[in-house]
């Protein structure tokens, strides 16, 4: 089984199970439109390659850690879509769920979401308890209201805002978690891995911050000039588009550099770099492939 099956499948298991039979008819279409849509789910392969390169001894762990990040983000989604918020009328090339079942079913499925990703880390876990408060805490964290993502997206609230600080809690600490919850699901010591997601997090923001500017809104699945639109922070308009490739370039290297001795470390090394690679357009992807080459030859 691949990656993304394996992905896919446990998502399917945890909604699922999450949902029941008894559920509102309603709640449940928009729930698995929140997360069932076509998507890249970059947050739980990078968990779970992560784990793999640890051992991954028990893969349903690995699975149930690999999910509750997904659906926390899908909740994200689902909230940073609403009115209050982007407005945005398309996400995953797909109305947001807002537009599809309306503003009060998206706030039931956003919410709902939040609570399976825990939910579901409880039902892995029964067979090694030892595991669970670890992820408790790296999970928990990162989407929490001093490092997390709430906090990332209050920044959006206030008149000033320091863009780094910005960046590494509405992206970076979701990442963060993938990575050290991918060690933890296979009993390794998470603080090790806590730098490369880190600063792929980051990246990731920066990335998305040029798509805005330079990308095209079919092909990314949603709206595009929304930081300009929202007055939203953002490393194009304070670094300009130039700068922020080259911030995206250090980025990367510091998360490769980062990686820990493992076995599977160039498969790790290939996914960060491609991932990068695949989120910018095609003319920007080539800039940053050619400034990243230069950057590692230093």
């Amino acid at each position: 089984m691949d990656v993304l099956q394996r992905i896919e499948q446990a998502l399917e298991a945890a909604i699922t199970k999450g949902m029941g039979d008894d559920s509102p008819p309603l709640l449940q279409q928009a729930v698995r439109h929140a997360v069932l849509l076509p998507a890249s789910r970059v947050r739980p392969r990078l968990c779970l390659a992560v784990a793999m390169a640890c051992g991954d001894d028990v893969p349903a762990v690995t699975d149930a850690a690999a999910v509750s990040l997904e659906l926390l983000h899908c909740a994200s989604l689902v909230h940073d879509d609403l009115p209050c918020f982007d407005d945005a009328d398309t996400r995953r090339g797909q109305p947001s769920v807002h537009r599809a079942y309306g503003e009060r079913l998206a706030v039931l499925a956003g919410d709902g979401l939040i609570v399976l990703a825990f939910e579901n880390l409880a039902w892995q876990t029964l067979r090694h308890p030892e595991r669970l408060a670890p992820l408790l805490m790296i999970v928990g964290r990162a989407v929490g209201l001093k490092d997390g993502i709430v906090a990332g997206q209050a920044w959006e609230c206030e008149d000033r805002v320091d863009l780094g600080e910005y960046h590494r809690q509405k992206t970076a600490a979701l990442f963060a978690a993938a990575t050290e919850a991918g060690a933890a699901a296979a009993g390794r010591n998470p603080a090790e891995w806590r730098t490369l997601g880190a600063n792929l997090g980051e990246a990731y923001q920066v990335a998305d911050d040029l798509r805005d500017v330079a990308g095209d809104a079919d092909e990314i699945g949603k709206p595009v000039g929304q930081d300009a639109t929202h007055d939203r922070p953002s490393a194009v308009a304070e670094l300009g588009a130039d700068g922020a490739l080259d911030r995206l370039v250090g980025l990367i290297v510091e998360a490769v550099d980062s990686i820990p001795s493992c076995p599977g470390a160039e498969k790790l090394q290939a996914l960060v770099v491609g991932e990068m690679q695949r989120l910018l357009p095609p003319p920007m992807g080539e800039d940053f492939m050619r400034r990243l080459a230069a950057a590692r030859a230093l």
